[in-house]
């Protein structure tokens, strides 16, 4: 059995403050078996976080090797070797090649998740000129912290090996060549880096510990000037769980376990070779794409698929930032599972409805995010996450892949939901302003419009018209709400969309020529507000995307040509967008991380998003895709933001590069993906034909109807248009046109899950409508009389 000792205790106690690591990851790998859950990230050379048992939990901050010949010098992988990376042919696992020319040593390893169980394993081959000690030094950050941590040297069958624990996830670091000496101590005080540092040798021999910021660190024996071995980091719910899993990961030659791990992932490649043909890099970052998105998937909980196996600026975040880009937002979540779709690879994109189905609340809508568990996160709230689901459901109901699954109630409830709330959204899809979005709005219509097609077919008919006409209300407020023709930007246009129009109600709408936004990620010395007018940014092309508006509409060029001239930037990879101009989230200037403020960078994204524009438009995107498949690290990874400031070697920041931001980005590689699908077609894949034929078709711009709630009270409507009333409860309207001398009772339909409406009918007469309610459900009247005017 194995048995820890607490004897001889490291000083130093709790050790520095625990931060992450950077998010720049040069890969990421998991094996495809479900029986296997943990991921692993790799940079500059090393592993850095490791997830288990779930997908948002990273449970170490780094591992890697440092070198000695324990006098005159001592190296760390990621600081001091020059380092290559390559993939494991049609697999999530790597080949990193180290060296250091001028101490005359090489480290080759590959690293592979264990197939089977909760093991990485790390394969070494050793070469040099003359004798060094080699040592292996791991971070722990167990149950998703780097304080609270405990660290012990277990003695497991006759040898020694690391181990830790918070609560009840342990792990065990073990390899074929038994360590010859083994410490654990606090983080800047008695780990092993800081022996080194000071001492060239290992001094320090410490059997625990505990409750703190610690790390674990071992030498291993090398024979001779060549050597090789295979070290295993294992999980477990207990110590002997982690320590037998540890013994059988090892007990299977390195040979077998890595041609399980490749014939498990090549059988996995359920997508169509013929959407690569489209690429320029002869389907490689594809491939890559397609891996990384199905590694992001969950493997207890199936369906979720996380952002980003990543920790926005690790370095700077520490126990108090939990959530890092390893959350399930609903937005992300759909377009990886569409690109996946897209791809080919048809049940992730199913689990992942189900997965949206269960984590739908009662009201009908989404979290933010939150984690695999269902647990919210973030509490903001976001109308495009709860239109994309509706989307995803309508495109496999539509491929006939829901043949056992009914999307009714979801889809009702999620409509009922969006109506009730919008059109105003809480936070746009940058997650920062509320008021009214282009994008927001472009994927709400189109989520009405599928959700009408389900509806349909279904023969709910009622609800069909009733979801189409609340679509055609938003699509014929669309430019009052985010086109200004007062813009600033361009000299020679002046009308175009804007980024949002920020209100909270309409009780605050103002329109986008008199508005203000408040930009928050920018410094206090900076200007934080400025006219809406003159902040864009590329989320109207989301209008194109969906057919709500053609490609060559005169509004969607001008407001194109404002944004290249605010938001286009060249990089020496190749052209990029921002977000929208005076943005903070990014990489500051001097290469510091973003913290709280910082300048905002161009994101690989938006060249999908563009490139999906141009190709709907009938230009080339050749280049476009070029400058994507550019922008991708050695492993694959698109990066949610790059660099397009000056090298800066001591910050790892090249123009072209990632910068501290996620890397990678999930919905950058659906974007990817659905590019090449989309090039390949001919056709823009997301584009809903439904929604094309009814809003390019013909005028768009006309709606029979307007609408009002208590807390979205018109003040007036004209003589031709339908006062559609909306409220989450069952009322009676009692209704005049003729100041009171007569009068009309009417009683409200449920046409959605705790939506009920009723409409007063054109032409009117009069010149204004005075109602008031009837609750019959609380026995009670509103108590005032509203009045509407007839225009």
């Amino acid at each position: 059995m194995s048995s820890i000792s607490v004897i001889n205790q490291a000083f130093g106690h709790p050790g520095i403050e625990p931060k992450w690591t950077s998010a720049r990851k040069d890969a990421v790998g998991t094996a495809y078996s479900a029986a296997s859950r943990l991921w692993f990230t790799m940079w500059r050379g090393i592993l850095t976080e490791v997830y288990y048992p779930t997908i948002d939990r990273p449970q170490i901050r780094d591992l890697q090797f440092l070198v000695s010949d324990g006098e005159t010098f001592f190296h760390e992988e990621k600081r001091d070797l020059d380092s290559s990376l390559s993939c494991l042919s049609g697999a999530l696992g790597y080949r990193i090649d180290s060296e250091s020319k001028e101490q005359g040593y090489q480290i080759s390893k590959t690293v592979i998740a264990d197939p089977h169980c909760a093991s990485l394993l790390i394969h070494v081959n050793w070469k040099s000129k003359r004798p060094l000690k080699l040592y292996v030094l791991c971070s722990p950050h167990l149950g998703g912290g780097g304080f609270r941590n405990n660290a012990y040297v277990a003695k497991l069958s006759g040898r020694k090996v690391l181990s830790a624990n918070h609560h009840n996830i342990w792990m065990a670091i073990a390899s074929t060549k038994h360590f010859a000496k083994v410490s654990v101590g606090f983080v800047g005080a008695s780990d092993g880096w800081t022996d080194l540092a000071a001492h060239l040798d290992m001094k320090w021999q410490f059997d625990s510990a505990l409750d703190g910021n610690v790390a674990l660190f071992a030498e291993i024996p090398l024979d001779d000037n060549k050597d090789e071995f295979v070290l295993s980091l294992s999980f477990g719910h207990s110590l002997n769980n982690a320590c037998s899993t540890a013994l059988q990961s090892l007990a299977v030659p390195f040979e077998k376990q890595c041609a399980r791990f490749i014939e498990q992932w090549q059988r996995a490649a359920h997508w169509d070779e013929s959407i690569a043909k489209a690429s320029s890099d002869n389907g490689k970052l594809f491939e890559a794409s397609c891996k990384i998105l199905m590694a992001h998937e969950d493997k207890l909980n199936p369906g979720a698929m996380i952002a980003s196996l990543s920790i926005p600026w690790g370095e700077a975040k520490g126990d108090d930032d939990l959530g890092g880009y390893h959350l399930v937002w609903p937005r992300d979540l759909c377009n990886s599972a569409m690109g996946l779709l897209a791809a080919g690879n048809t049940s992730t994109a199913v689990r992942s409805l189900f997965f949206l189905t269960a984590s739908q609340k009662d009201d009908g809508s989404l979290p933010q995010n939150f984690w695999i568990s269902g647990e919210p996160y973030w509490t903001g709230l976001q109308l495009d996450e709860l239109s994309f689901p509706v989307l995803l459901a309508w495109k496999l109901l539509k491929e006939g892949l829901l043949p056992n699954f009914d999307p009714i109630y979801f889809t009702a409830s999620a409509m009922s939901f969006l109506i009730l709330k919008g059109p105003i959204t809480a936070q746009d899809r940058w997650e920062e302003v509320s008021g009214f979005s282009p994008s927001t709005l472009a994927v709400n219509i189109a989520a009405l419009i599928c959700a009408a097609q389900i509806f349909k077919l279904k023969g709910e008919n009622q609800r069909a018209q009733f979801v189409e006409e609340h679509a055609d209300y938003l699509r014929a407020h669309i430019e009052e709400w985010t086109v200004t023709d007062k813009g600033e930007i361009h000299p020679e246009v002046s009308r175009h969309f804007i980024r949002a129009n920020p209100c909270t109600s309409l009780g605050n709408y103002k329109s986008p020529n008199e508005s203000y936004i408040f930009i928050a990620n920018r410094r206090g010395d900076q200007e934080q507000v400025f006219r809406a007018k003159n902040i864009v940014d590329a989320g109207f092309l989301e209008l194109v995307r969906y057919g709500i508006y053609p490609p060559k509409d005169p509004l969607i060029e001008d407001s194109l040509r404002v944004m290249d001239k605010v938001l286009k930037v060249e990089t020496s990879r190749g052209p990029c967008w921002l977000r929208y101009n005076n943005d903070g989230y990014g990489q500051n200037d001097d290469g510091q991380p973003f913290i709280s403020t910082g300048v905002g960078r161009p994101w690989p994204l938006l060249i999908g998003e563009r490139a999906h524009y141009e190709l709907a438009a009938g230009r080339d995107i050749s280049y476009l895709i070029k400058a994507l498949e550019k922008f991708s690290s050695c492993g694959g990874p698109i990066p949610e933001q790059i660099w397009d400031g000056p090298n800066l070697p001591s910050a790892h920041l090249e123009n072209g590069g990632p910068t501290g931001s996620a890397t990678p980005l999930a919905w950058a590689h659906a974007e990817y993906i659905k590019l090449l699908r989309s090039l390949r077609d001919n056709s823009v894949y997301d584009l809903i034909p439904e929604v094309a034929k009814r809003y390019c078709g013909r005028k768009a711009n006309k709606s029979s109807i307007e609408c009002w709630r208590f807390d979205w009270q018109i003040e007036s409507i004209a003589a031709d248009k339908t006062l559609r009333i909306i409220w989450d409860k069952a009322f009676m309207l009692h209704w005049s046109c003729d100041e009171w001398e007569t009068s009309n009772d009417s009683e409200s339909t449920n046409v959605l899950p705790n939506l009920f409406y009723m409409d007063l009918s054109a032409p009117f007469k009069g010149n204004k409508l005075v109602f008031t309610f009837f609750f019959p459900d609380l026995e009670r009247w509103a108590g005032e009389d509203f009045i509407v005017n007839i225009k």
